[in-house]
């Protein structure tokens, strides 16, 4: 089967895909852009970069961070950045669930 990869296209501008998505599920897990970035084999700057583009996109900043220093700095998932998450996650298991059939007639029709 093939995969889905969802990207949403707003004109504010902000593309919403599986990278972004990926990052704020590390961020929320890890804590800190910098180590979201690095499990994915991003930089410190692609990763900052994409959190400032979705910060500037939605009425209400996805991810709140503290710089670092002697006590270390951190980053968290905003409630409305954990909404945005989980919207953009049930679209996903929408297109996989409901769409199943769709997938498999157009994987029929591959050559082998």
């Amino acid at each position: 089967m093939p995969r889905i990869k969802l990207r949403l296209e707003y004109p504010n501008p902000l593309v919403l895909g599986p990278g972004k998505a990926d990052l704020l599920d590390g961020i929320d897990r890890l804590g800190s852009i910098s180590a979201a970035g690095r499990e994915m084999g991003m930089s410190y700057k692609r990763a900052w970069s994409l959190v400032e583009e979705m910060n500037a996109a939605f009425a209400q900043p996805v991810v709140d961070s503290s710089r670092g220093g002697s006590g270390g700095g951190g980053a968290v998932v905003t409630q409305a950045g954990r909404k945005v998450l989980a919207h953009y996650r049930a679209l996903e298991a929408l297109l996989r669930n409901r769409g199943a059939e769709d997938l498999a007639a157009l994987a029929a029709m591959l050559r082998d």
